[in-house]
Order: C-alpha cells, then sequence, then structure tokens
C-alpha cells in the first residue's frame, strides 16, 4: 500500500480543471478564497502572484504554484497590476466551466493551467490543511511536473473520447508530483504533521499496517513488534513525526473511516462499529461522540441534510 495515496483517496482529495488563461500584455485578476486549494503551472511567459501578508512572487515558465488552503489572491502582468472587474467576473465563469480566459492586449504571451483540489470535510486527517499558505516549486525543481503539464497542454489541445477522465487524473497526478518535489526540498515545515510520516521509514511502515487493517485489536506493543522497534522508540518517533501517540491516531482514523461511512451508507451501526475495531455499539458510540461531538446515529442524520460536498 502506498500510504500517501491511501490517504489523499480516503479523505476524498481530488482535483479538476479550472480556467486557463492566455494573457496578453497589462492585466490583473483577483480571486477570491474559499474555493478549494488553487493550483497553478506556467507553460509559457510570466506573471506576478500577490497574497496578503506576502511579497509579490514572479512566476515563470515551468513554475508551478499551489494555494492549499485557497486563500484570496491576484495574479497579473506585474505587482500591482491594474484589475478590472468584468475580468473576474469572466474568470470566476471560466474556472467553473474550465475554459480558456483570454485578458490583456495584445496577442497572448502569459498561459497559464488552472486548477483546484477539494477534499472530504468528514476527514479529520486533511493533508492540505497542513501545508504552508503557498507552494512554489520553481521550474528547475520540477521536471516531473514539467512532463506531467506537457501531457495535459496536449490533451487539452487535441480533445479525444474521455479528455474530461484523463484531465482530472492527470491533475491528480500533478499534486502528488508538487508534494514530492516540495517535501523534498523543504523537510523541516512537515516535522509534527501527518507529512512528516513520509520522511520516517518507521513510522510510515507503522501507519501503513494501521491502515491496511484498521479493525485489528492493535496495541502499541503490537504494533512495535509489526516494524521491529522497541514500544518506546515507535511512541517517541510517532510524537516526533506526526504529532501524536500510535493509540491517537489509530482512533482519529477509525472515526474518519466510520464518519464517511456512516453519511454515505446505509449500514447498521453494528456492521461500522466492527469494520473500524470495536466488538459493541456502545464502546464505538462512546468513542465517536468524544471525537466528532455527535452520537453516530445524529452525525448520520446531520450529514445527509447537509449541503452535498
Amino acid at each position: 500500500m502506498d500510504l500517501l495515496a491511501d490517504v489523499l483517496s480516503r479523505t476524498g482529495v481530488r482535483g479538476s480543471l479550472g480556467a486557463r488563461i492566455a494573457a496578453g500584455q497589462d492585466w490583473g485578476l483577483t480571486w477570491s478564497g474559499g474555493a478549494g486549494a488553487g493550483f497553478y503551472a506556467i507553460t509559457a511567459g510570466g506573471a506576478w502572484l500577490g497574497l496578503p501578508g506576502h511579497a509579490p512572487q514572479q512566476l515563470a515558465p515551468g513554475d508551478v504554484v499551489l494555494l492549499p488552503t485557497g486563500t484570496e489572491h491576484t495574479l497579473g502582468s506585474s505587482p500591482g497590476a491594474a484589475i478590472d472587474r468584468r475580468d473576474c467576473a469572466d474568470a470566476e465563469r471560466a474556472q467553473a466551466a474550465g475554459d480558456v480566459l483570454r485578458i490583456g492586449s495584445g496577442a497572448a504571451r502569459t498561459h497559464i493551467l488552472g486548477a483546484s483540489f477539494s477534499s472530504d470535510a468528514a476527514a479529520s486527517t486533511q493533508i492540505l490543511a497542513v501545508l504552508p499558505e503557498i507552494i512554489h516549486v520553481h521550474a528547475e525543481h520540477g521536471s516531473e511536473l514539467e512532463d506531467t503539464i506537457r501531457l495535459l497542454s496536449r490533451e487539452l489541445a487535441r480533445p479525444r473520447i474521455a479528455t474530461a477522465v484523463v484531465l482530472d487524473r492527470l491533475v491528480d497526478i500533478l499534486l502528488i508530483q508538487l508534494l514530492r518535489s516540495w517535501l523534498d526540498e523543504n523537510p523541516a515545515q512537515v516535522a509534527g504533521t501527518w507529512l512528516g510520516v513520509l520522511r520516517d521509514p518507521v513510522v510510515r511502515e507503522a501507519m501503513t499496517a494501521l491502515h491496511q487493517d484498521p479493525a485489528h485489536p492493535w496495541t502499541t506493543e503490537g504494533l512495535a513488534s509489526q516494524v521491529a522497534v522497541s514500544r518506546a522508540t515507535l511512541t517517541r518517533r510517532f510524537l516526533l513525526t506526526a504529532g501524536e501517540a500510535p493509540g491517537g491516531y489509530l482512533t482519529r482514523w477509525r472515526m474518519d473511516l466510520a464518519a464517511t461511512r456512516l453519511r454515505d451508507t446505509d449500514d447498521t451501526l453494528d456492521t461500522i462499529a466492527r469494520s473500524v475495531g470495536y466488538t459493541s455499539v456502545h464502546a464505538f458510540s462512546r468513542a465517536f461522540s468524544r471525537t466528532r461531538g455527535r452520537a453516530p446515529g445524529r452525525y448520520r442524520l446531520d450529514s445527509r441534510a447537509a449541503p452535498a460536498r
């Protein structure tokens, strides 16, 4: 099992292609926050990215940027470029439809692929939420990304059967490649978060075992034996890399799995409890209520009444 791929899948992280920008001279856009994580790949020309509280960042061909929290930001031909609200309205429509946004004066010299990523709010393990406000991978550090962006561009230039599916899969691949490149360059920034686990082979192996069989009656001693280290060593390394003890992580992961099944299936509480390692509904309900603030039955009703994610 690939741990990162499993967590991305089970926490519902999905990408979709957004607006493609074809820009000439003298242009500027502002994007409101709250639409999921934003992603940009500069395929030609250049642009400037602005975020509140950050110095403007120049984007060059081959650069990619991820805004994990989808914070409000600007893109333009220069720092502080004038922004026309009509262009922004056109940009929002192009983003929703995955269309080309033509902006600026003269022939297009800057081309940008835009995408967005969403995740399942039912999951407490939120990979995107532990990342910094902006991740900028420069062209010289992202050769894998360049290859995938080239594939995306070719698919867009010549749509064929199931092009929409191919595009979304390639966008998902881009996220993984971006995370790889960024983690290689910034290991210290993920210490104490879930992503820190990927850099510790012992904790990664232990967490993989928990994911492969969440219903197993795990103890810290049994898990340590599984990965051939002492209980003290496993606990220390778990706390250092993941920011919590093995037992705490296992309970949280089990509740993530249970929350998804409560919302998305009609399985009985007994079935769900046993699937995540509880032999009694009472024990499961107590654990779920403690971590989620609601009894399982109430959570099921509330989550189905909420707007679709």
